[in-house]
């Protein structure tokens, strides 16, 4: 039967992750690099590196302790340890060395054959060379500007002993490899992925790259390199399109930060002040982009984000985002104008101010033209020249504006009550309904109540059952008086029996107290 037939699985095998090798893989010899990783296996001693990265008393450290032996495990502390990829690439690029093992967040460095050597093994094989035998050894040149990886190998005298660990194909030759993503139409590689190659054009010429950064390219500008004092640096014009208000909703910030969610940094930062030449970066970059973030160095004393915020937002105007301890990030702005812009608008009101100047001494040469010599002159009158326009903005421009002022603390006391009417209307309405469906639980409770029989009095005792008790208390040889506290007495004996012999009376079941 066709519904009773299996249906055939088909099965996706998962692709696997092409393996990139690394430096190390590249130039070293298989035997002699499985040596090395083997010895850096049973290292316990390493050199750390703090929050603040790769810094120069980490390398200095590191080609110390080169010195005694050719192996140094480094040990990561946050936040590279998240990106061990490129703490790989900072440690070999700063040092100049080679990674030939990880673990977790620690790294193994091989010194390599160019570094100076002082250790008694390797004076002994430099000292004992070969005559008339050569043996070529790979050296690294670590990824230029133009990122590209060139290994060349340079042809030395060494001993017998370090010919062995290298590959016998590789004397006498030299090897030149580039690593190509893409090539243009002029033969040009093409390094990194689309969205890296788009971020580093739209950071070129802001400033130097941050070479300890953490996370995964691009690389942001390193602000703490850009000058503290620009020269002539002012704040950016500012001006709102016709029925705009500069300040943003809440709907708006929301649209903002999500959208500045996957965007990259831009700027590292780790200064508090002195700004200046940040806040041009910032605004060259507002020309291509509306948000720029601004990610905040580790490792780094006294720090304070707010601080920062509150320097950016004086030198550049920017709209305030988000804001914490790990990065700050700023919206241009409606009202922000491009530089291109803002000098047009400059120039704009110059020539309106230009042409004003010119109608105000046309119209004072005609009136002086026109006078009669034989007659006094008579006062002018300034009704509709440009002093009677200065006139009325010096003096009421002053009453304008703080009429301005008192009307926007008025609206927005009238908004806050508007929004605290409309939220009692919402609760009033609630309410309401809550009480309509307990009404309706409850006649429906009403409804459905019958009012039980009722039971018999447990208090009343047959005649049979009189009787029985009598005859028990006349067999009673002890009575108690009826005095203070006795009450509470026959409670207490009524708990183990019940009947109690009194002088005055003899209680059955129950004691009636007035």
């Amino acid at each position: 039967m066709p519904w009773l037939r299996e249906e055939e699985k088909i099965v996706f095998r998962r692709m696997k992750k092409e393996k990139v090798l690394i430096q190390a893989e590249i130039s070293l010899d298989k035997d002699f690099l499985e040596r090395l990783r083997r010895k850096a296996m049973r290292m316990r001693k390493w050199v750390k590196v703090m929050k603040a990265g790769v810094t120069q008393a980490v390398v200095d450290e590191i080609s110390l302790a080169w010195r005694k032996s050719e192996l140094v495990m480094v040990k990561f502390g946050v936040p590279l340890c998240r990106n061990m990829d490129r703490a790989r690439e900072i440690i070999e690029m700063k040092t100049g060395g080679l990674v030939i093992w990880s673990k977790k967040d620690a790294l193994v460095v091989y010194r390599g054959w160019s570094h100076g050597l002082t250790s008694k093994v390797s004076l002994m094989e430099c000292s004992h060379f070969a005559d008339g035998q050569e043996t070529s050894f790979p050296t690294v040149s670590h990824l230029t500007s133009g990122n590209t990886i060139n290994l060349s190998e340079e042809k030395s005298n060494i001993s017998t002993l370090g010919r062995s660990l290298y590959r016998e194909d590789t004397e006498k030759k030299s090897i030149s490899i580039c690593i190509f993503m893409k090539e243009d139409e002029n033969n040009q590689p093409v390094i990194g992925s689309l969205y890296e190659r788009e971020t580093d054009r739209l950071l070129d010429g802001l400033g130097p790259g941050f070479i300890d950064w953490w996370m995964q390219k691009p690389l942001p500008v390193d602000a703490d390199s850009l000058p503290e004092v620009v020269p002539g640096f002012r704040p950016p014009l500012r001006l709102s399109p016709p029925s705009i208000r500069p300040k943003l909703t809440d709907e708006e910030l929301t649209y903002l930060r999500k959208l500045a969610h996957p965007l990259p940094f831009h700027f590292a930062l780790g200064r508090n002040r002195n700004l200046e030449g940040l806040a041009a970066a910032i605004l060259k970059l507002w020309e291509k982009s509306l948000i720029a973030e601004i990610a905040i160095k580790w490792g780094i004393q006294n720090t304070d984000s707010e601080q920062m915020a509150y320097e950016l937002k004086n030198v550049t105007g920017g709209v305030l985002l988000l804001r914490n301890k790990f990065l700050i990030i700023f919206y241009r702005g409606k009202d922000f104008l491009p530089q291109g812009v803002a000098n047009l608008v400059a120039e704009r009101e110059m020539a309106l101010r230009r042409c004003q100047f010119n109608e105000e001494g046309a119209r004072v040469k005609v009136a002086e033209t026109f006078q009669v010599a034989d007659e006094p002159l008579a006062k002018s009158s300034t009704v509709g020249t440009l002093s009677e326009f200065h006139d009325i903005q010096t003096k009421f421009g002053d009453l304008k504006k703080e009429k301005k002022e008192l009307e926007l603390p008025s609206e927005a006391q009238k908004e806050n009550l508007e929004r605290e009417l409309r939220n009692q209307e919402r609760k009033f309405s609630i309410l309401n309904i809550k009480i309509e469906k307990s009404a309706k639980e409850l006649a429906k409770l009403n409804s459905s109540w019958q009012p039980a029989e009722l039971d018999v009095d447990p208090e009343i005792i047959t005649e049979e059952e009189r009787e029985c008790l009598r005859k028990i208390v006349l067999k009673l040889n002890s009575r108690r008086g009826v005095f203070n506290g006795v009450i509470e007495g026959v409670h207490q004996h009524w708990k183990r029996r019940e009947v109690v012999l009194s002088n005055l009376l003899v209680s059955v079941g129950s004691l009636m107290v007035s």
